[in-house]
């Protein structure tokens, strides 16, 4: 395997299936999918549409959101099979005249998302996008698991109970 890099679709639990529509698939790739809400009214959204724009990394197979991906590792072959779907995801949804067209948005789009990538194989990535009424912001959050885990005083979450 190369060392190229890409995002895969993460999903620790159901929760995704609750709120996108439609949901990604666990391990299918993955790229930010803000060329979705470029030419959309942000204003006016609300559910599952809000949600993708709000916290969303699109699956590429699915075209499904997702709320984590992680840092895979990709083979150059299937990198270009990826960036080849997403082109013609680009024109069945989008309306671009051809694949070969729509080629150069999709591996800019396969480049950002590669650019994501410069953590270690396994970092968590999520994304929090805003809208100020102008123009729309991200922001991308990762979390790299430690390379040696204390598990007696590690945890991921806890309840704490506080007496009345």
């Amino acid at each position: 395997m190369s060392n190229d890099k890409l995002l895969r679709v993460l999903q620790l639990d159901d929760s995704d299936a609750r709120i996108h529509d439609p949901v990604a698939t666990a391990g299918e790739w993955a790229v930010p999918g803000s060329f979705h809400f470029w030419d959309e009214p942000l204003e006016g959204l609300s559910g599952a549409r809000r949600q993708a724009f709000a916290n969303g990394f699109l699956g590429i197979g699915s075209f499904g959101w997702t709320t984590l991906v992680t840092v895979a590792e990709i083979d150059r072959g299937e990198l270009e099979q990826v960036t080849r779907m997403l082109a013609a995801y680009l024109v069945k949804a989008f309306g671009a005249p051809d694949v070969a067209t729509a080629l150069p948005a999709a591996r800019e789009e396969v480049a950002f998302a590669q650019g994501l990538c410069e953590h270690p194989v396994g970092t968590v990535i999520a994304v929090s996008r805003s809208f100020d009424g102008r123009e729309f912001s991200e922001d991308f959050r990762r979390w790299t698991a430690p390379t040696e885990i204390d598990h007696e005083h590690f945890r991921i979450f806890g309840v704490d109970i506080h007496d009345a």
